[in-house]
């Protein structure tokens, strides 16, 4: 069931934030709250789409499965990032990937129809999500620039960095597994950079515990 404190989180979210009080009770009422255990699943790929998701707590990947029966790791979104909301504008869509939890979580389901309805009544609301949908779709952009001229040790060094921000410790929120998958590194690859840093002394590693011991040799593993 969906409660007040649901709510109040869903206010200040980018795709409700400009929404009147009265279009928020209209979108309340065919909403719905999903929990799923670690590894359950929310959909898979090839599904009617009728919903776009909002994660309230935990993380959920989102991958799909090549031809040979490998997984691909496209996203893992945390708790206050939606998902699968740009498939509400097109005719009969399927969702292109599958979609599980990779601990505990809590997700927000808004039915995509009532949603388009509402857009529909308020060229104003129309205009600010696609403004918010277009930054997001630049954010991704320029995700995929540096995917294609990175190295797996680029793109891990420039990850930690990421997640650090200004301390000097980190904590995965993930596997290792689909960390790697999320940034095109092969698993074995993977331990090799990560032994190669903790040779070099440019981090410590425990667990998912990791601290950056030379930001400045870190830095450069970052650089193209």
């Amino acid at each position: 069931m969906l409660t007040p404190l649901h709510k109040k989180f869903v206010k200040n979210i980018h795709l409700f934030e400009n929404l009147t009080d009265d279009q928020l009770a209209g979108i309340w009422e065919h909403a719905c709250l999903h929990k799923l255990q670690k590894e359950e699943s929310l959909f898979s790929q090839g599904d009617k789409v009728e919903c776009f998701y909002l994660v309230f707590s935990g993380l959920v990947k989102l991958f799909r499965i090549s031809a040979d029966g490998q997984e691909k790791v496209i996203e893992v979104v945390k708790d206050g990032e939606t998902f699968a909301e740009a498939l509400m504008f097109l005719e009969q869509p399927h969702f292109p990937v599958s979609v599980s939890a990779l601990n505990q979580v809590e997700v927000i389901a808004f039915d995509a129809k009532q949603f388009i309805q509402m857009l529909h009544k308020s060229p104003e609301t129309c205009m600010a999500l696609l403004g918010k949908m277009s930054q997001r779709i630049n954010g991704l952009i320029h995700e995929i620039d540096h995917l294609s001229v990175q190295t797996g040790r680029h793109r891990l060094a420039s990850y930690l960095l990421q997640q650090a921000g200004d301390s000097d410790h980190l904590r995965l929120t993930m596997p290792k597994s689909v960390l790697a998958s999320r940034l095109s590194i092969k698993p074995e690859t993977f331990s090799r950079i990560i032994k190669q840093l903790r040779n070099s002394e440019t981090i410590t590693v425990d667990g998912s515990e990791i601290k950056i011991l030379d930001r400045e040799q870190m830095e450069d593993f970052a650089e193209v």
